[in-house]
Order: C-alpha cells, then structure tokens, then sequence
C-alpha cells in the first residue's frame, strides 16, 4: 500500500484516520499509518501533529440513537442477519477509533514503542474486520448506515480520555473482551441459518478478538506493576469507577484466561452478583 504523503507522524495519521467522515479514507489511512509505523518510516510525534478529535468522524448515516432503540430481529430471517451484521459493523468501526485513540491521545505517555506496535496492529485489524463485514452486506444488498445504530461505545473514550490505565481496562479488558463472550453462539446461529459466509466472516473476528484483548491484559498489567498495583483489584476499582452498569455474563473463561484476562479480574463485578 502507497501510504499518504500527509503522514507527519504516528500520531498524526491515526488523528486525520479518528477524525474522516468518509469510511473508506478512515480504514485506508488507519492501514497506512499502521504500515508506516511498522516500517519505521514515520517517528511517534512530530511539532505539527494533529490531534485527536473529541469525537471520531461519521458520514451522515446510520441515524444514532440510544441502545434500547435499536431493533433486534431473528437471525433466521435475512433481515434479522443483515441487522445483526450492521450491529456488528458499527461496533467494528467504533474499534477503529477506539484503538487510535489510544495511540494519538497517549502519545505523549511514557510507554515502550512496543505498545504503539500493539495498538495499531490492533487498529488496522479492526479495519479489516469492518470492511469484511461491509462487503458481506453489500453482498446481501445493504450497507452501512441503513439501519440506526446507538450511540454508547464512544463514551467510554470520553470518560477515560485522561488515564490510560483505566482506558486499557475499560475499552479491551470490557468492550472487546465482550466479543469473545457474545460471536461464539452469533456465529454459531449464523451457521444454524444456513449463513456460512457470516459466520466464516465471524471466525476470523473472534480469533484476532482474543489477541486484542491480551494486547490490553499485557500493557494494563505492564501499568499495573509500574505504578505498583495489583492488576485484578485495579481493575475492579477502575471499572466501578468509569464503566456504567454491571458486567452481562455468560463469560467465556478459556479465552478471556487465555488472553491474560482471569475470572478474579471481572467475577465480582458481574451483574448477577451486584444484584
């Protein structure tokens, strides 16, 4: 991939990739930043870096508006699977930001080059993950933006735009570790349904989902043992802090403990047990 000549900086693409409103500009310049990043070929900061925008950039639909209002559908009708896909690919491109957000908004922050590789490692797989699910609906005659979508994954950036470690426990160790719990039954309905291209579609998220989240689990425990803290018991105090709600069991263990991610970190926090 030719990258953009307008790259100044790491910091700098991943802010101009948060702040495009055009979908197919924001998961280019995320893949180019990550290539030039990986290659060595831009430095961190630069003096005339753009910064992070406080909300990512969107074109004019999909219409947001608040969870309860969304639609769910049966995923045996091919209306019900294209609502779960659009729902699928908000949350993807929602992960984009998120993951570049990390990267320009701590770019300042004190930590290894390593964990700039891991971020937007992250971020161009997101990319990939929200144009695979893209084409699998044009293929079912939709497209993004033809349904509503809500409005609540990007206040978790808000609320963490000033710690790090409570972003790293908020965003990979809740939000993303979420879907580890949630695509293994989703994609086996879509198989159920005879849609073996979204499940297929499916397998590759839930597989680079557990990396995601161990990325997380790596450097929240890396900030952890910085500051002299016990990773489980910070993260409990984080999320009481800055996450709203309980977290929504069943929770998937194996791959959640496989990701550096162990249920003393989130049993407590369940919410069957704040009930």
């Amino acid at each position: 991939m030719n990258a953009p000549l307008s790259i100044k900086s790491l910091r700098d693409g991943a802010s101009q990739a948060i702040r495009a409103t055009d979908l197919d500009e924001k998961t280019a310049l995320t893949r180019s930043a990550e290539e030039l990043w990986r290659d060595r070929r831009i430095s961190l900061r630069g003096p005339l870096d753009t910064h992070p925008p406080d909300r990512p950039g969107r074109p004019d639909k999909p219409e947001l508006v608040p969870p309860t209002q969304v639609t769910r559908r049966s995923l045996h009708s091919r209306r019900g699977r294209i609502a779960l896909l659009h729902a699928i690919a908000h949350i993807e491109l929602n992960a984009i930001d998120l993951a570049l957000d990390i990267v320009a908004r701590f770019a300042a922050t004190r930590m290894p080059q390593s964990f700039f590789d891991g971020w937007m490692r992250v971020a161009s797989e997101e990319a990939k993950h929200f144009n695979m699910v893209r084409q699998r609906l044009h293929t079912l005659d939709a497209d993004y933006g033809d349904m509503p979508a809500h409005d609540g994954l990007w206040q978790a950036a808000h609320d963490t735009r000033n710690d790090l470690t409570a972003r790293l426990a908020v965003v990979p160790l809740i939000l993303e570790a979420r879907g580890l719990d949630v695509t293994p039954s989703l994609r086996a309905k879509m198989r159920e349904a005879g849609d073996e291209d979204s499940a297929a579609v499916l397998d590759v998220i839930y597989e680079d989902e557990k990396t995601h989240v161990a990325v997380g689990a790596k450097w929240f425990r890396f900030l952890c043992a910085r500051q002299g803290k016990d990773p489980a018991e910070t993260f409990r105090h984080l999320v009481r802090a800055n996450f709203r709600g309980g977290l929504k069991p069943p929770f998937n263990d194996i791959a959640r403990a496989a990701a550096g991610l162990t249920p003393t970190f989130y049993r407590s926090l369940s919410s069957q047990n704040r009930s």
